[in-house]
């Protein structure tokens, strides 16, 4: 069982290194990643922003815990194949984010943001999906749930994922402004999570 510990560590830090990565190579060409509850934007997309900023950095935090202080006892899945499973799909989750950042290039964002010019990716990862960083999120989350099944870690899972939801559902109100006619054509053969779903 502590082999399962080690390997959630492992996907812990491939997954937030990652991102603290790509947001600091960024950093240094003068491009702010972090967009979350900033800027002038309506007042329901920065509620759902700074929620989602509150309950991503709060989940980081619960899964540290989940990892150093939550042991068996506690857990809610405590079956070896389950907790296996979820390390798998939370590693899933970490591959597929950290595919989208990479196909995003500099044009990678957290956060609607309209005073920075990005670049509409329809190739790659984002030819299956139009949100693969979102879906890279929430496996990973719901793997580590699986693995680490803890109530409070449950609980945050279930939020983070309808949060990553409605800011999916706000970026789609922002993004055809932006993009125009080209949005609504890739929108109309990409589906919003993964192929047909």
């Amino acid at each position: 069982m502590e082999s399962l510990y080690w390997l959630g560590f492992l996907v812990l830090v491939l997954f937030y290194g990652s991102y603290l990565c790509k947001q600091l190579l960024l950093k240094r060409q003068g491009i702010s990643t972090n967009r979350l509850g900033l800027g002038n934007k309506p007042a329901r997309t920065l509620r759902i922003e700074t929620a989602l900023k509150f309950a991503t950095f709060t989940m980081a935090g619960m899964q540290i815990i989940s990892l150093l202080v939550v042991k068996e006892a506690y857990l809610l899945l405590a079956q070896h194949i389950i907790r296996c499973a979820g390390i798998g799909i939370s590693a899933l989750g970490a591959a597929v984010f950290i595919t989208a950042m990479a196909y995003m290039k500099t044009s990678w964002r957290a956060g609607v943001d309209s005073d920075q010019n990005t670049v509409l990716i329809k190739s790659g990862i984002y030819r299956i999906s139009r949100n693969p960083a979102f879906l890279g999120f929430d496996l990973f989350y719901i793997g580590f749930a699986l693995a680490f099944s803890n109530p409070l870690q449950l609980v945050f899972t279930l939020l983070c994922v309808v949060l990553f939801h409605l800011q999916i559902l706000e970026e789609e109100q922002y993004l055809p402004l932006v993009f125009g006619n080209a949005y609504e054509e890739y929108k109309q053969v990409t589906a919003r999570y993964f192929i047909f779903f």
